[in-house]
């Protein structure tokens, strides 16, 4: 009886009698059949990112970020920012597939109200002196050169005790949390979160002399690959990975590509990227975004410091992570 069953044939549904009937039907079930041509395969390469290489320069937002000061107030917009919106058909507001960036400054006296969201997101600070970030309570500065970090979930709020304005480049993986869909976002019940006390080391400050002294303890790469390289450890952010390298003035550094995006900021100095057939010139405070799969090629003009924001943690968990040198 088993084997009969096994033999026997479903019955031929007498309302698909034709491809256009098989069509209609599996239109109709929301199907897509798999062995059809289309003009993204669905198994097909993919040379490189949809996104652009792009180029934001400080010199030029920071004028219009200074203007804004006059124009927005933090109690109305919360976070006075500039958001860093590669230039691809349909994009509203992603940097990469992956990351966003803004370019956000602070006045003194100023306090932006406390929230907290799913992404991750993290500072790195172009020009402040007196500005601080309350994470979960706990008051730090942050200040010309530091990296700040705020994981997801955590209550997140700035203020500004100094005499000038402050200026920052915030990242955050916020396309990717779309894209999983886990993403919610609150106001602090309080407006601002209350300081609980206040820290000069913390796990999620990476301060500027720190970082140098790290950077001077490592050693350029042999083969030309890269420059004294330290990695910042963000356990707390598993997919966003933070690096800071010196690129030595004088050297030629080979030419790379991976399957991870990234953004870089410069912290110091001025310098070329060559970023597939685009020439790239930076200097401090500028933004430059490599998408996945573009080939890239610095050359320094002296001495410089870039900070790496990308998602290669991510591509490395899923065994995606790809690198070729020339």
């Amino acid at each position: 009886m088993a084997n009969q069953m096994v033999k026997e044939r479903p019955a031929q549904n007498a309302d698909i009698s034709s491809l256009e009937g098989l069509y209609e039907e599996t239109e109709r079930l929301s199907l897509a059949v798999g062995w059809v041509p289309r003009k993204v395969p669905i198994m097909g390469s993919k040379e490189r990112s949809e996104f652009r290489a792009q180029h934001w320069s400080y010199s030029k937002v920071q004028p219009a970020l200074a203007a804004a000061g006059h124009l927005i107030d933090v109690e109305l917009a919360e976070r006075r920012n500039f958001i860093l919106r590669n230039a691809i058909a349909g994009n509203e507001w992603a940097t990469s597939r992956t990351l966003v960036c803004a370019y956000q400054m602070i006045l003194p006296g100023e306090r932006a109200p406390s929230h907290r969201h799913t992404s991750n997101a993290l500072r790195v600070i172009i020009d402040g002196k007196g500005s601080y970030s309350i994470v979960n309570g706990e008051k730090m500065f942050m200040e010309t050169g530091d990296v700040v970090l705020t994981p997801g979930g955590h209550w997140h709020g700035h203020g500004h005790d100094g005499d000038e304005p402050a200026y920052w480049l915030d990242c955050l993986d916020v396309p990717l949390t779309y894209l999983l869909e886990p993403m919610y976002f609150q106001q602090h019940p309080q407006k601002f979160e209350p300081i609980v006390g206040q820290v000069e080391e913390s796990p999620f400050r990476f301060r500027r002399d720190s970082i140098a002294r790290s950077l001077d303890r490592q050693s350029a790469d042999q083969d030309g690959r890269h420059g004294p390289r330290i990695i910042l450890p963000t356990p707390s952010m598993p997919s966003v990975g933070l690096a800071v390298e010196r690129l030595e003035g004088g050297c030629r550094y080979r030419c790379q590509r991976s399957t991870a995006n990234r953004i870089y900021s410069v912290m110091e100095g001025r310098g070329l990227s060559l970023v597939e057939d685009q020439v790239i010139d930076w200097e401090r405070g500028d933004t430059i975004v490599v998408p996945s799969n573009y080939w890239l090629e610095q050359r320094p003009a002296g001495d410089a410091v870039l900070v790496e924001m990308s998602d290669e943690p991510l591509m490395r968990f899923t065994n995606y992570l790809a690198v070729e040198w020339r």
